[in-house]
């Protein structure tokens, strides 16, 4: 019993590790990298697809993007979507492909992504609780049905508090990682 709650409450924390990875992933840090345009829809004939489904996305060097739409009917419906995503760059058509510059990123703008991963962060965390919460009123249901005893229940809860710590830990981790790497020039 206390076992099957442990393996809930992991994978409930797993989750909300894997959603801070993808979520940290389209905060931009200054460097292009293609994750930053996965919420990027075109309007492909009438259907909003991703753009990496529509066009080779390629970084040809560490600030830019190189756009090529598979089809050129498709160049000015992309060229849309990316003025659409407010990503902070223009696009720059030539007939046949599209660029974008990343700019750079100012001391402010820094601090203000600094501020959205924290929340991300915090999201994460409140997530993990969420699964030790879950777990431990499973458990406490358990001991209501006679079906676990009161020292079994302590003893879960407290297995449950450590993982759930290792993973607080995790999300500490990974945010000031990103941290860092936002605030490095």
């Amino acid at each position: 019993m206390i076992d099957d709650a442990k393996k809930d409450a992991e994978g409930k924390m797993e989750k909300a590790i894997d959603s801070l990875a993808n979520e940290l992933k389209k905060v931009r840090t200054g460097r292009a990298q293609v994750s930053m345009l996965d919420s990027v829809k075109v309007n492909y004939y009438g259907t909003p697809t991703p753009l990496n489904q529509v066009a080779a996305v390629s970084t040809p060097d560490a600030k830019s993007f190189l756009i090529a739409p598979w089809e050129v009917a498709v160049l000015k419906d992309v060229e849309s979507a990316l003025v659409k995503a407010d990503l902070g760059m223009s696009p720059q058509n030539d007939g046949k492909v599209i660029r974008l510059k990343v700019p750079e990123l100012t001391e402010e703008r820094r601090k203000d992504l600094v501020k959205t991963v924290k929340k991300i962060a915090e999201d994460a965390r409140v997530a993990v609780r969420m699964g030790r919460r879950d777990a431990n009123d499973e458990l406490k249901k358990a001991e209501k049905e006679k079906l676990i005893s009161e020292d079994d229940l302590k003893r879960g809860e407290q297995e449950i508090q450590k993982l759930t710590d290792s993973y607080i830990k995790k999300v500490d981790e990974t945010s000031e990682e990103k941290e860092k790497e936002l605030m490095t020039f």
